[in-house]
């Protein structure tokens, strides 16, 4: 389990431009929910992290199929979150907000710790999130996307 998740991590970017970009508050919004998102995989937490995606989620992670939804998406989390400790620095990119919808590009470092026991593991790569603004105003993941800058384990 631990060498899949080697190759298929969880991440979530951060895009910092500044935000006169944006034009007010609707940005500032936006780029909130990427605060929240990545506080929510940095707490391990299953019902924190399903908090900030939307329920039509679509995640493709590296060497996976994509998945789509929180009934796809939140057990695959919930296997991740119960495997490892994990912890995600995120550089932002880019950073887009047109209307009810917004995009990020970001390159990430993600450290996890089996636990079960043994070493760490760290891994780097890039990747897009795609956030929605919900009826309720509040802004949520809609799609996450990311590849790992490593090779394929050989075993």
């Amino acid at each position: 389990m631990i060498d899949k998740l080697r190759s298929v991590t969880l991440c979530a970017g951060v895009i910092i431009l500044p935000f006169s970009v944006f034009g007010g508050t609707t940005a500032d919004t936006a780029q909130e929910a990427h605060k929240a998102y990545l506080a929510a995989i940095n707490s391990n937490d299953l019902a924190q992290f399903l908090s900030t995606v939307t329920d039509d989620v679509i995640f493709m992670a590296p060497n996976s199929p994509a998945m789509q939804g929180k009934s796809e998406v939140g057990p695959w989390v919930r296997g991740y979150f119960e495997a490892v400790e994990t912890s995600w620095q995120k550089t932002t990119l880019e950073f887009v907000v047109k209307g009810d919808w917004a995009y990020e590009r970001y390159a990430y470092k993600v450290t996890d710790t089996p636990r079960a026991g043994g070493d760490a593991y760290s891994d780097t790569g890039n990747g897009v999130n795609i956030y929605r603004r919900g009826k309720d105003g509040v802004w949520r993941v809609a799609r996450d996307i990311w590849a790992t800058d490593q090779p394929l384990p050989t075993n």
